[in-house]
């Protein structure tokens, strides 16, 4: 169970975006696209998925959140993203960017080497090996997934902790590392997070829709307490979910139909989190 305080300001980022239901550009793959967008509408946000090149400007400047990803990438999307990146940055909209890939595509490593620094996310998430790569360090890459030798544990987070909040704290960003556990730091904070259940990775884009969940709750709360909140979400609705579901099409459904209906009571009972 949560601090008390802690719980009730996680809560509050929870309720405000639910009264207020703000806006998210969405500039994601194919595969995802439709998921993500209910998503959003599960968390209590407007989702917009405009990606061409000639209106995105337009779309993220009345966004109240700007949300990338670099799954099944072309290079009309990577071009909406530069431009609504520069967009976000002009009108100090926050950010999200998903590595989707990062480790095994020289293009997305080059187009990431030159868009963090430049533009400045919020978040950055990814799983271990995506984060390591971009983070300039040895990932062992041999596609999407993640290197399972490298994912983060209990026995090995204090270690993370200092070497990815380093990078963290460097690039004023939060870094959000899926996993079966979930890991996120600012440099100042970390936190490894045990909700969740093997089912999640039985359904294409669960990724995907953690930074469109984390992309939801950012008008509402610092990126740290936004990347928390959506990885915690997502983890007790799936375990929800997955009491419920004869397999992965049934998950699929019910996993919405729990993060929408999600009580506060299930988030304080059900986290399992710890502050390292």
């Amino acid at each position: 169970m949560m601090n008390h305080k802690f719980a009730t300001e996680l809560l509050k980022v929870r309720q405000t975006i639910k009264e207020s239901r703000p806006l998210i550009h969405c500039i994601t793959n194919p595969i995802s696209i439709n998921d993500c967008a209910n998503m959003v509408l599960a968390a209590g946000s407007r989702p917009i998925m405009a990606e061409h090149p000639e209106e995105v400007a337009e779309i993220t400047a009345i966004a109240q959140t700007l949300c990338l990803n670099l799954g099944s990438i072309t290079r009309d999307r990577l071009a909406a993203m530069e431009i609504s990146a520069a967009t976000a940055k002009e009108h100090n909209i926050s950010m999200v960017v998903d590595l989707v890939g990062a480790a095994c595509s020289s293009l997305r490593e080059k187009f990431l080497a030159d868009f963090i620094p430049k533009y400045g996310p919020a978040v950055i998430k990814g799983n271990i090996t995506e984060i390591l790569n971009t983070c300039g360090i040895d990932c062992h890459s041999s596609g999407v997934e993640a290197n399972s030798e490298q994912l983060i544990t209990r026995e090995n987070a204090a270690e993370m902790a200092e070497l990815l909040g380093k990078w963290a704290k460097a690039h004023e960003t939060v870094l959000l590392v899926s996993g079966p556990r979930d890991f996120i730091t600012d440099g100042e904070e970390s936190y490894l997070l045990s909700n969740g259940v093997p089912m999640l990775g039985n359904i294409t884009g669960t990724g995907c829709m953690l930074n469109a969940l984390t992309a939801s709750y950012l008008p509402a709360g610092s990126p740290l307490k936004a990347a928390l909140l959506a990885a915690l979400v997502l983890g007790i609705a799936g375990e929800k979910a997955a009491g419920k579901s004869q397999g992965p099409g049934t998950f699929h459904v019910n996993l919405f139909d729990e993060v929408f209906n999600l009580l506060d009571g299930d988030i304080i009972a059900r986290a399992k989190i710890a502050k390292l």
